[in-house]
């Protein structure tokens, strides 16, 4: 599986950006996709998750309710609708799939497939 995420930019404080990651390769392999970020002197960390069959969907407490992650199995294609977005939003995105549950979501060692990382500035 092979990862390509785009869609990221400058916004303000408040504004929205829709963030897209495409799979190829063997797309329908894989069970579970997430997005992490990593700010400048910070771990990465994550963000959300969707299930691929069944759509179920996970977030961080940082962003629920102004985030959205949502799947288009036809198009191998998972996106990140943010919303609300806030300074502390500022990081680089990153995709990430795995094929197979490794006992949670939220954790980086649980994925092997990872996109090249997409930008997000948010200025106040």
């Amino acid at each position: 599986v092979q990862l390509q995420a785009f869609g990221g930019g400058l916004v303000q404080a408040g504004g929205s950006l829709r963030l897209s990651c495409r799979a190829s390769g063997r797309p329908s392999s894989y069970y579970v996709m997430g997005w992490f970020r990593q700010a400048p002197g910070k771990e990465r960390e994550f963000v959300a998750a969707i299930i691929r069959n069944g759509g179920r969907t996970y977030f961080a407490d940082s962003v629920k309710g102004r985030f959205t992650i949502s799947g288009d199995n036809a198009k191998n294609t998972v996106y990140l609708l943010m919303n609300s977005l806030k300074p502390e939003d500022t990081a680089v995105y990153y995709c990430a799939a795995e094929k197979y549950y490794r006992g949670s979501y939220f954790n980086t060692d649980s994925y092997n497939y990872w996109g090249q990382g997409t930008q997000v500035t948010v200025s106040s």
